[in-house]
């Protein structure tokens, strides 16, 4: 009789608990989720301080409720590290998402006097309630007014017409007869954040929900965007479902209703603000690739000629009017961005000419490096699509960072387009795409060797630009007087010769630190230097008075720029050494 073996009982380690599913609602939530949602109830502290205090010297029953607002981020937060559900766990993004919601309507109850281009679109939406024209209509009278900033010109002048497609405009006219200010204008980019806030919530994989929360009304920065007035913010609200799972757009062939309204989004976006633009050829490229892969190329043109053609048709029903009205003017208008050659600005590259060196002979050059940037980016993404797929809403904006203008809000703004593909667009989405096959590119080495050669020639026109010398050789007199308690500049005598050989028209003007003040003006001297001349110059800052900064600041700087060429010469102003009379 054999021995019978029996399984030990009390000594046995207990079996560990399954694993639960990631599919069940009551399911343990995920850590990263619970980070995720933790991170979003601390970005909604971001400005609020600030807020709150402005309300309590203004607006107290805001202030109020910034206060409840402050209870609801101390319980979220507890509850987002306590809750055991994944389906608690999403009632508190849900809370969050409420709470960010309750702090931007607090915001734009204290904050909707907008910027330059919130008084451009309500004055735009005006007009068109009175039938009259809003391209080439120069109202410079607005910001005096509304004591806004105003996009100065290479040239010597500045831009007082509203440069941006008409949608932002034609939503804000029906509000602006109602309120007639310009917090019409402010209010449409407002509700479209909040709105589209919402959408994207929704449209996202629950983990997520809370950085969209996060990155669409947390931080501040596109909350700000929307009390200003800016068109952006439309353009982004419209873009949302169109980036949202893109690479399903057009499946077997036929694009649907949901593929239809896509194509309407993104026809209605490129007619909000020009942002969208740069977007649009990214995503026809990606769309054709993905189906030719599935369909074949003829199948593949078909149904991306289809989208286009339905994008470009809601474009042209916003613009039809404004067309026929005066064509050349919404030409001009809408290409005003693109070609009003507008006074540097930004964190980009061109900070080498304007920050740290004395100017460059050569700015065009950055605008050159800029163009054929983007061209290299969309050639990459055409050859290499499988591998680019998944950055595509992130691409079109590098290009920005070689312009002369590269502000950081062409890259802020549209940074929910950047989440939305990174939860919805995964890089299996692109496995099947299809990819041309030059001869011989083949091998990492190759391949790597081509994308150097698409960026070579921008990078080539970056370092031109920088690597010039200042057109303008300049010898600085300031005269210097005492307002007040502070001293600053009356005049400045310019002595400048021109190192050049084409002739140009300087305009001046002086900065302290980034930016650039008013025009100064010309008491006397030639209004063009010939090649290889030499002139004296007086000139005098706006209002006779210029502050010169205290203390161990960057000090201030006197430039001249020109518009064509596109230069700049900068001149360090030597501060008073003597004690000045008054």
């Amino acid at each position: 009789m054999g021995v019978q073996y029996r399984r030990p009982t009390a000594t046995h380690p207990a079996a560990p608990p399954p694993t639960p599913a990631l599919g069940v609602p009551d399911a343990e939530p995920q850590q990263w989720h619970r980070g995720m949602t933790l991170v979003a109830t601390i970005s909604l502290f971001i400005g609020t301080r600030a807020a709150w205090t402005t309300a309590m010297a203004s607006s107290p029953p805001v202030a109020a409720a910034i206060s409840a607002c402050y209870a609801a981020i101390l319980g979220c937060a507890v509850l987002s590290l306590l809750v055991r559900t994944r389906r608690a766990l999403i009632r508190v993004d849900a809370a969050v998402l409420v709470t960010a919601v309750a702090l931007v309507i607090c915001g734009y109850l204290l904050d909707h006097a907008g910027s330059d281009e919130g008084v451009l679109t309500a004055q735009a939406a005006n007009e068109i309630l009175h039938g009259r024209p809003v391209y080439g209509q120069s109202w410079p009278w607005l910001f005096a007014e509304h004591g806004v900033l105003v996009t100065k010109t290479m040239s010597g002048g500045a831009d007082y017409t509203y440069g941006y497609p008409p949608l932002t405009a034609l939503l804000a006219a029906p509000v602006h007869a109602v309120v007639h200010s310009t917090a019409a204008a402010t209010l449409v980019p407002t509700v479209a954040l909040l709105a589209s806030s919402l959408l994207l919530w929704f449209l996202l994989p629950a983990p997520w929900r809370s950085a969209a929360t996060a990155v669409c009304l947390g931080f501040g920065f596109l909350p700000h965007y929307a009390y200003s007035g800016y068109p952006a913010i439309t353009a982004l609200a419209l873009l949302i479902p169109v980036v949202v799972r893109w690479p399903s757009t057009g499946e077997g062939g036929h694009l649907g209703p949901g593929g239809v309204l896509r194509a309407a989004c993104l026809g209605a976006a490129c007619a909000a603000q020009q942002l969208a633009w740069f977007l649009a050829p990214f995503l026809l490229i990606g769309l054709y690739a993905v189906r030719r892969g599935e369909l074949g190329p003829r199948r593949a043109l078909a149904v991306t000629a289809r989208y286009t053609a339905t994008a470009a048709l809601t474009w042209s029903a916003v613009n039809a009017y404004f067309a026929v009205q005066d064509f050349p003017a919404w030409l001009n208008g809408i290409l005003l961005p693109m070609e009003q050659k507008a006074i540097l600005h930004g964190q980009g590259v061109m900070g080498i000419s304007y920050y740290f060196t004395d100017g460059s002979s050569r700015l065009d050059y950055y605008s050159y490096g800029s163009q054929l940037l983007l061209f290299g980016l969309l050639v990459a993404t055409l050859l290499f699509v499988r591998r680019l797929g998944p950055t595509l809403t992130v691409l079109p904006w590098i290009a920005f960072y070689l312009a002369t203008r590269s502000q950081d809000g062409y890259f802020l703004m549209m940074t929910p387009l950047w989440l939305a593909a990174a939860a919805t667009v995964p890089a299996a989405a692109f496995a099947t795409a299809w990819q041309p096959r030059p001869p011989r590119l083949t091998g990492r080495r190759a391949k790597a060797a081509v994308a150097a050669g698409l960026l070579a020639p921008a990078l080539v026109c970056v370092v031109i630009a920088a690597a010039s010398p200042p057109p303008l050789r300049m010898s600085l007199t300031p005269h210097f007087a005492k307002h007040g308690s502070g001293i600053g500049v009356t005049t400045i005598d310019v002595r400048a010769v021109n190192t050049t050989g084409t002739a140009l028209e300087p305009h001046f003007a002086s900065r302290t630190g980034q930016g650039a003040s008013d025009w100064w003006t010309i008491a006397s001297g030639p209004a063009v230097l010939p090649p290889h001349a030499s002139a004296d110059y007086r000139v005098e800052p706006a209002g006779g008075f210029r502050v010169m900064p205290g203390g161990r600041g960057p000090g201030s700087y006197l430039i001249a720029v020109t518009g064509t060429p596109m230069t700049i010469t900068s001149a360090r102003i030597q501060a008073p050494t003597s004690t000045v009379g008054t």
